[in-house]
């Protein structure tokens, strides 16, 4: 064997760079399932599921190209972890070299890099080009700064790759960031009748898959009965084409509401898609800015989209192996309690947080207000541990690979890094979640309430939380205004909410 071309399980893509040269007559594709990528954190059925059953699709796809392939089914063999599945392979086998692209973990880079190494097989590891900025385009942009503006490197994208870009160079529509125009709620009425997703069916495939998830994970938590994503390339096409059609139109303006029993409003859901692999960042954003060309679509709907994909969603890839091993062990603000149970339940009385757990572990999914200002905004106030934080959205999340989720989580959620990326802790009480949702109709607690019975948890621990990082937010300029609201409560309030906090930090069981 000339090359072993490894292709791990978020890099489903018959276009990788990995398959560059590739010899039918000399070259084997490998892929496997194994325990541990569903152990190391305890990964959720639905997540699982998706992508087993991805990559299991895309097997066939290669089997239908006519690549060799050695594919290691769950139950089929006695290997624990890629690292120990992969050994055995090297070992057997003994290629000139193991090909790759880019992992998508530091954790699974690392076990490749000391597999090929104990065996004496050489690694060719190649930069991943499903991205748009390479880590070395990365960190030249971030050599030599103290800390890094995503805003900044939006805009060295949208230049070099000419989005949304008028003749002379400038931005179209004459600003660089319609933010300020995507910050909508529903108001009482609701967001009306909202135009389904398309559905995607379990196949054969599908159904095997959920009946091993069963088998070998049957104790994990979540649920995979409501399984509905798509797992190929020719779905996930099918998915891009729905939103951009029919809500893609209203999805900048609502972006940030909320709506109960909503988990979908008019989020695009490609991101799983994306992720594996099974769409190019290029052809989504070529499709959005399509749309705003011939004026289906408002320019601010067409740039929020976009910013997400060439600014967010390339910035933390560049901040994560920037960051890494340290990020996955920061903790700035010495945050230290424990996950509180009911985030692998969702049984908690707080609406808010219940509609947005218990959305995530039928469906696998919560959009990005949900996951920063619900979950993660809960978890930074109450003062969680950032690693356990890190181990429920990893877990959770059916679009969740580390190079997003933990620099998203640990940096942005719960301001762990400090300001090395961000610029401020995205803290909130109850109020922000009142003006954004219907959440707090009917709840239990009172949002405006901050302190003893029926005091809402968010507006509480929000307090708290202020009060117990009061030097580092008053030396912020986009948070001293959190400060000199701490300093209009009276000493009497404020020891009573701080009361209040500690005893739901010592039963946050009741909550």
């Amino acid at each position: 064997m000339r090359n072993l071309v490894v292709v791990l399980g978020d890099q489903l893509s018959l276009s990788s760079v990995a398959f560059e040269g590739f010899d039918a007559a000399r070259d084997r594709v490998w892929m496997a399932e194994v325990p541990e990528e569903s152990e190391h954190v305890p990964s959720t059925k639905m997540r699982t599921a998706l992508f087993l059953s991805a990559m299991r699709h895309f097997a066939d796809a290669l089997a239908a190209r006519g690549l060799p392939l050695d594919y290691l089914r769950l139950g089929a063999h006695p290997f624990a972890s890629i690292e120990e599945a992969l050994a055995r392979t090297l070992a057997r086998e003994r290629p000139e070299a193991l090909v790759m692209v880019d992992a998508g973990e530091w954790r699974l880079e690392q076990a490749i890099a000391r597999t090929c190494q104990a065996a004496g097989v050489r690694l060719l590891q190649r930069d991943d080009l499903h991205f748009m900025a390479s880590r070395a385009d990365f960190a030249d942009h971030a050599r030599g700064k103290p800390r890094l503006v995503m805003e900044a490197f939006y805009r060295q994208m949208r230049t070099r790759y000419r989005v949304l870009l008028d003749a002379q160079g400038g931005p179209e529509g004459g600003q660089w960031n319609f933010d300020a125009d995507n910050r909508g709620a529903f108001g009482r009425a609701g967001p009306g009748l909202l135009p389904p997703p398309p559905s995607f069916a379990p196949d054969a495939i599908t159904r095997e898959v959920l009946a091993d998830v069963e088998t070998h994970f049957g104790d994990h938590y979540g649920s995979a009965e409501a399984f509905d994503w798509p797992v190929t390339r020719a779905q996930a096409l099918v998915a891009l084409a729905d939103f951009m059609t029919w809500r893609l139109q209203d999805f900048g303006r609502v972006q940030d509401a909320m709506w109960t029993d909503e988990p979908f409003l008019y989020h695009s859901l490609l991101s799983s898609s994306l992720n594996l692999k099974l769409l190019d960042p290029r052809e989504v954003i070529d499709a959005a800015v399509a749309q705003w060309r011939a004026g289906a679509v408002g320019i601010e709907a067409v740039e929020g989209f976009v910013r997400q994909i060439l600014g967010w969603r390339e910035f933390m890839r560049g901040v994560y192996w920037w960051r890494m091993p340290a990020l996955a062990e920061a903790n700035a603000l010495q945050h230290h309690e424990d996950l509180p149970a009911w985030y692998w339940s969702g049984q908690v009385q707080m609406n808010c947080m219940r509609q947005a757990i218990g959305q995530t572990l039928r469906t696998g999914y919560a959009h990005h207000i949900q996951r920063l200002m619900v979950t993660g905004n809960f978890a930074l106030t109450f003062g969680v541990a950032p690693a356990q934080v890190h181990a429920w959205y990893l877990s959770v999340y059916v679009d969740a690979v580390e190079w997003v989720e933990l620099p998203n989580t640990v940096g942005m959620s719960l301001f762990a890094d400090g300001a090395r990326f961000v610029t401020k802790p995205y803290a909130a009480g109850g109020a922000y979640i009142r003006r954004m949702s219907n959440y707090c109709d009917g709840c239990r607690y009172a949002p405006g309430t901050r302190s003893g019975e029926g005091a809402c948890p968010m507006t509480v621990m929000y307090w708290d939380f202020v009060a117990r990082h009061e030097r580092l937010l008053e030396n912020n300029p986009r948070t001293v205004m959190m400060v000199r609201n701490l300093r209009r409560i009276d000493a009497a309030e404020l020891s009573a909410i701080r009361q209040t906090a500690t005893r739901m930090r010592a039963r946050p069981d009741l909550l």
